[in-house]
């Protein structure tokens, strides 16, 4: 993977076309811009001043066209560079003179788009362009369309303009392609002035010797040699080197072939504004938490108020009451205790703000009622909910049948036995038939009671549950009503807030 793809801190990759560069970089400035709208006053004005600064420089560069490849060739008066120009071009554009040949303004052949505004920005004149291809030979040139190529003034031209427009151009070019001729290559005016200055690019440089036509075939090796032995002292020993002979063509086409290479990668301007992006989304991100807090949930923070309060206990004794067959008292409701009640907001704002930025935690518990407010709305929502009965209406009347039917099947059954009895020993002229029919019926009665006793206390263990269940998830509805109202409504959308940004600000 080139590193000439990848933006300066390494993390985000730009794909190879320029036009889909120029779609990403533009969705990665637009993210970014919303993100900084979306945070606000939650983030630090100079912060927030420093990154729309960067976005603005972003923009002004996209407005260019961050799509085109910039290769700039650069020299001194008369080392061959707009014949190279011409050369690589194919075409016989740039201005080349017998005596003292001079490139007085910037001239630019375009290979695809017309490049426009960023021709406009680099100073070059609308009647120092030329389109690159033509239907006779545009497949040819197809390798490097989107390729822009300047021919600049001659930086050690007299002309004082000349100069500062090779200033300006340069930190544009995504190449820079220094041409010297075999006689010259040591004038301390490109090493000085130029070269030494740019040695932190060197991977984006290149040095031309042209002309090596004029000069003999067995000292070429050795001018190579030398002009690597001085860039090597002035610390760009990792600046490629080339010989070419614009006239006879020598070396031109590894030229377009390295040029072609410069076209496949990302462009500086795409690059550069990468960058700058991402080195705005970095800045902006250390003002905002590490890691998107995760407060108490809801269900789980009802239930703790829930036990604080002692609604366990209470509903407890609603299922112990009714379940009973005896008449037991239920446990009253007391207002919770306030320390306990404090302890379990605080708790859950602890982890709903857990690692933001001071403005983001002021922001998101500003509307968070104070805990005497809460702790009162606790009390309210627990009274709201009326005590159920610790009697079974219907189960105590089924047991009180019950037990009549009982009392009746004992009668029978005593009085069935008697009968008996007092036929068997002849008291009773009649047989014991009505003797034995009571004493049955009798038995049937009692075990017809211990039915309905049962089906009595089922019911009351079944009512018990229901009652006490009932009471217990009415209480906890009533809790959550706080719990939403008063924590998670009033931080809910700070916290959204700060989830998109950090999404928008940690995408790639």
């Amino acid at each position: 993977m080139s590193t000439d793809q990848q933006t300066t801190n390494g993390e985000s990759l730009l794909p190879d076309n320029g036009q889909l560069q120029d779609e990403a970089l533009t969705r990665r400035s637009t993210q970014i811009a919303e993100a900084l709208e979306r945070a606000g006053d939650r983030l630090p004005p100079a912060a927030q001043e420093q990154a729309r600064a960067e976005l603005e420089r972003v923009h002004r560069r996209l407005q260019l066209g961050v799509g085109h490849t910039v290769v700039a060739l650069a020299g001194g008066t008369g080392s061959g560079k707009s014949s190279l120009f011409n050369a690589v071009s194919g075409l016989q554009f740039a201005d080349v003179g017998a005596i003292r040949p001079t490139t007085a303004e910037a001239a630019a052949c375009i290979w695809g788009g017309p490049a426009t505004e960023l021709l406009d920005f680099l100073g070059v004149a609308p009647g120092r362009r030329i389109q690159r291809e033509s239907v006779l030979d545009g497949d040819d040139e197809e390798q490097l369309r989107g390729l822009v190529l300047l021919d600049l003034p001659d930086h050690d031209s007299v002309e004082e303009g000349h100069a500062r427009q090779v200033d300006r151009l340069l930190p544009l070019v995504d190449l820079l392609i220094w041409v010297v001729d075999p006689q010259k290559y040591a004038d301390n005016a490109l090493h000085e002035t130029y070269l030494r200055s740019l040695a932190s690019r060197q991977e984006s440089m290149l040095v031309v010797v042209n002309q090596v036509d004029t000069i003999r075939a067995e000292t070429r090796q050795a001018v190579h040699d030398d002009v690597a032995r001085l860039l090597d002292q002035e610390g760009l020993g990792q600046v490629e080197l080339m010989l070419t002979s614009a006239r006879e063509r020598e070396g031109i086409a590894a030229l377009r072939e390295r040029l072609t290479q410069v076209v496949t990668t990302a462009s500086v301007s795409a690059r550069t504004a990468s960058a700058q992006l991402e080195s705005a989304a970095r800045d902006l991100s250390s003002h905002v938490a590490p890691a998107q807090p995760e407060p108490e949930g809801l269900e789980a923070t009802a239930e703790q108020l829930a036990v604080a309060s002692g609604v366990s206990s209470v509903a407890e004794s609603v299922r112990t009451a009714v379940a009973s067959p005896r008449e037991v008292i239920l446990s009253s409701l007391r207002r919770p205790a306030r320390s306990r009640l404090d302890a379990i907001r605080d708790r859950w704002l602890t982890k709903a703000t857990v690692g933001l930025p001071p403005r983001w935690a002021q922001a998101a518990t500003a509307d968070v009622p104070p805990a005497e407010d809460f702790a009162a709305d606790v009390w309210s929502a627990l009274q709201r909910v009326p005590l159920p009965s610790g009697r079974d209406g219907q189960a105590h009347r089924t047991r009180r049948v019950g037990q009549l039917v009982l009392g009746l099947g004992i009668v029978a059954l005593l009085a069935g036995g008697v009968l008996v009895t007092l036929a068997l020993t002849g008291v009773l002229a009649a047989g014991p038939t009505l003797g034995w029919a009571l004493a049955s019926l009798g038995v049937v009665a009692i075990a017809a009671s211990v039915l309905i006793a049962h089906l009595a206390r089922r019911r009351r263990r079944r009512v018990a549950a229901q009652r006490s269940d009932s009471y217990l998830a009415k209480v906890t509805h009533e809790l959550r009503g706080v719990v939403t109202a008063d924590l998670i409504e009033p931080t809910t959308p700070v916290l959204t807030d700060h989830a998109e940004v950090r999404r928008a600000l940690q995408a790639r």
